[in-house]
């Protein structure tokens, strides 16, 4: 696999994460740049991670990971958007006696996980091809952040013209983004 391929194959595994913070940045009150970093650092970490564990899981879990990717990420994207939406449409009252919520890194790595399984399933399958690992681990990481980093930001910009309930239109791209992973390998 040559280099240029190896940066398609990149930008393909970030799609998915920029979608996702497109909603998150819209969910966020005004995210400034290096908030935006952080989160983009995060997605990136994690996705160069999920396709060295396929790398090494090789063919053993093949089978299993081609199979249930798809619901895998459907299940968790479906839940986290439910979340943001759910907490999109409480009243005012009902926020003011709960504790100021910032993007929880807990919720943030879950977005991330969910959006890189499909890296993992790629992973696999470049455990048979000749290819540097690390390589492609490293940029798919680094294109993973930009995108995130981007997504964020540009998410910001729908969230301060559609105001409060941003939220609602995050939990919306989450829930999008499961359908569209769940779909793609369906129709396949």
């Amino acid at each position: 696999m040559n280099f240029a391929a190896l940066v398609l194959l990149a930008l393909a595994m970030s799609t998915d994460a920029f979608a996702a913070a497109i909603g998150k940045g819209a969910s966020m009150p005004k995210p400034h740049f290096f908030q935006a970093l952080r989160i983009g650092v995060l997605f990136g970490a994690i996705e160069a991670i999920t396709p060295v564990i396929g790398w090494l899981i090789g063919s053993l879990a093949s089978k299993w990971v081609a199979q249930w990717d798809h619901w895998i990420a459907f299940t968790l994207l479906l839940v986290l958007g439910g979340h943001m939406i759910w907490a999109g449409l409480k009243t005012d009252a009902e926020e003011e006696t709960e504790t100021p919520r910032n993007q929880s890194i807990l919720m943030l790595a879950l977005t991330a996980v969910a959006t890189s399984i499909d890296a993992m399933a790629v992973g696999v399958g470049l455990a048979f091809v000749d290819v540097s690992i690390g390589e492609a681990a490293l940029l798919i990481g680094l294109a993973t952040t930009t995108m995130v980093t981007i997504g964020v930001l540009l998410g910001r910009v729908l969230g301060s013209l559609i105001g409060k309930r941003a939220e609602i239109v995050g939990g919306l791209v989450l829930i999008g983004v499961g359908a569209t992973i769940l779909y793609e390998h369906l129709a396949a």
